[in-house]
């Protein structure tokens, strides 16, 4: 297979973990603030949010996090060999709008990890409009890395 080939294969599968990934990044903001309000600590409603919480980072969120990362580390390493320039893409305004990006997901995908254990240790640190109004800031960096990335702008 060429090197196009191969760019084509992990695009794809990079396109569908990053999809997964959003997906939890989205949703687990909204069961912090639904269960913020819905479910005093020490309720069995409180008890299911935590599973539910849980599984979606365990399950969903962390692997995809990891191919995530994965794809998108081996297209940059295909890309860098398959047109012959090397790794100077990487200094491209596009490329570090992208790369700022996803240390911004990675951070956040963190901080909401270390929110899903204060909730399952009974603490709610932070109140349900808060999880509503920070609900959206991943979709917001996909946005400016998606066009970013499709538009390459900045590149001569």
């Amino acid at each position: 297979m060429s090197y196009d080939g191969v760019y084509d294969l992990l695009r794809g599968l990079h396109i569908l973990a990053v999809i997964a990934w959003m997906a939890g990044l989205l949703y687990l903001p909204r069961l912090f603030a639904y269960h913020t309000e819905t479910a005093p600590p020490g309720t069995p409603f409180d008890e299911h949010f935590k599973v539910w919480e849980a599984k979606l980072l365990r399950i969903i969120m962390n692997p995809a996090m990891v191919l995530a990362w994965s794809f998108g580390l081996a297209l940059i390493w295909v890309d860098a060999h398959r047109h012959g320039d090397g790794w100077r893409f990487l200094l491209e305004p596009w490329m570090l709008t992208k790369l700022v990006g996803v240390v911004f997901m990675t951070g956040w995908h963190h901080y909401l990890g270390r929110a899903r254990r204060a909730f399952a240790d009974g603490r709610r640190d932070k109140a349900a409009r808060f999880w509503r109004m920070t609900n959206e800031l991943p979709f917001l960096a996909a946005i400016v890395m998606v066009l970013a990335v499709t538009t390459e702008f900045g590149r001569p």
